[in-house]
Order: structure tokens, then sequence, then C-alpha cells
């Protein structure tokens, strides 16, 4: 799943591909990718698109006095840069293209999905406050106004495991499962501990490895080009996607949690002084 530094990334590559470019035509091909019905797709076209925006996991693409384009390309969703889109309108099938930007230079983007669970989604709004999972976000790491003090009050009071607690885009917008484990892994944290029990050096640990990690993620991605953004998350993850593998930093073999529909990776030397965790939702050390 795309996170925070490959939107950031595909924000920058979509801000000099398409601003001050007009949209000529949105073609979807999968029905099901279209969240809003009004406006129509169509009140795009003949629109300049003047800026592009991330909010969280969002891409936002704004036009001249138009409505905004809004998608989140969820678990298995993604764009695809076209130097030339080819000629005719797509045709509905079986693969994964769901739905085409076209513009007037005939360049443009699709957007596809794998998979058979149907995620991706395309918002036509006025304002992008009206998608209900931006208007929902909480505040974006690396906003400058996110500083440790606010870091701090948001998890006084949460009891969750603190994997949890990152990945809830109510409460941090834009970690998803991957930075999750690789934040962790960088303050030298278990997956489960309670949030609420971090002590301040360890706040202030935590706080330093999310900026770090998410900040040194989107310096790997700038000026990738869309195609190769997510070769390029997957090389630099140390160890997310990595069970059985030696950990980059002590060693120790890499070990896995998995649940009904994510898993997580983490090192038991680095993390959980060098205990397992059981594999099994709502896990405890194993003693």
């Amino acid at each position: 799943m795309p996170e925070l530094p490959e939107v950031e990334a595909l924000k920058d590559f979509l801000t000099e591909h398409l601003v001050g470019h007009e949209i000529v035509r949105v073609l979807p091909v999968a029905i099901s990718v279209l969240k809003t019905y009004a406006p129509p797709l169509t009140a795009l076209e003949g629109h300049e698109v003047v800026a592009v925006h991330r909010h969280g996991k969002f891409l936002d693409v704004e036009t001249d006095g138009g409505p905004h384009f809004v998608t989140h390309l969820a678990r298995a969703g993604w764009l695809h840069w076209k130097d030339r889109l080819p000629d005719g309108p797509p045709r509905p099938g079986k693969g994964p293209l769901a739905l085409r930007v076209a513009l007037e230079t005939g360049e443009g983007f699709d957007l596809t999905e794998a998979g058979t669970q149907k995620r991706l989604a395309v918002y036509v709004v006025a304002d992008p406050q009206e998608v209900p999972g931006v208007a929902r976000l909480g505040p974006d790491p690396l906003a400058d106004a996110f500083d440790e003090a606010a870091f701090t009050a948001l998890l006084k009071d949460e009891r969750r495991q603190l994997k949890g607690a990152l990945r809830d885009q109510t409460l941090i917008a834009g970690v998803g499962n991957a930075y999750s484990d690789e934040i962790l892994h960088a303050a030298k944290m278990s997956p489960f501990k309670l949030a609420s029990s971090l002590t301040p050096a360890e706040t202030h640990t935590l706080y330093t490895a999310l900026r770090t990690t998410l900040t040194e993620a989107i310096e790997r991605s700038r000026g990738v080009a869309a195609g190769r953004l997510k070769a390029e998350k997957k090389s630099g993850l140390r160890v997310h996607g990595r069970a059985g593998q030696p950990c980059p930093v002590c060693g120790d073999t890499i070990r896995e949690v998995s649940f009904s529909d994510s898993s997580l990776q983490y090192c038991p030397t680095c993390q959980t002084g060098g205990k397992p965790l059981a594999d099994r939702r709502l896990s405890r050390l194993l003693k």
C-alpha cells in the first residue's frame, strides 16, 4: 500500500507533469472506483490543473475554479504515468485498469488496481473535506505544527498498542503497515507496547524515529518516476516484508506476527529484549 512517502513523491511527480495542463477526458473503466456522482467526472473536463496536494494517503488534484479530483490508492492501487495515452477509449474487462485521465498534450495517467478486493477510490468534490476519509484525518506527522509536544499529547491517553496507534489515520495521517514497522524498529520498541505507557524519554525516541524514518523515505523517493516508486519503497525497508532475513542492525532473524488481513515484522533483539512475540492476535511476549 502506498503510504505517506510514496504519496508525497507522487504528489511531487504530478505537480511537475499536471500543473498548467488541461484535463480533456476522464474515462472510468471500473464503476466501483467512483465514490461520488455529483458533480460528475465530466465536470473536470476543460479545466486546468493548478495544484496537487497530499492529505495523508490521499492525492488531491485541484483545478481552476472546478472540482477537485481526489483519490486513495488503497492496498493494491497504483498510478501509471503515460507520455502518450493509447488511442481510443479503454475497454472494460478483467484487467487492472480502473480509470484514465487524459490531458490536452496526449499525456495522462491510468489508475489501476490488482487483486479481487476493490478498494481504490476516486472522489470528485468541490472541497477535499467533503471526502469522509480526508475529513477524519489526524495531523500530518511532517507538518511544522506537529512538534514533540503535539505528539506527546496525542499519545498521553492512548491505550492501544503502538502498532495500532501509529496506523490509525484519525490519530496520525499517512503511516501504514510498512512504515509503522520501520518506525518501531528505528525506535527499538515492541509493536505491542502500550502507547500510554511511554516515558518522556521513550516518547522523544519514538517521535524522532517517526520524523526521521518518513523524511528519509521521502528523500529516497524524491525524483523517482512514478512507475519505480514501489521498488524504491521495498528496497529501503529494513524489517517490513523481510521475515526470516537478518536484521541489518544486529543480525538477529526478523520475525513476523500474522493477523487475519495483515502482518507485522520486527527484530526480537532490537525491539523485544530478545523474546519472540506469539504469532496470534493480541499476542503477549512469550515467556
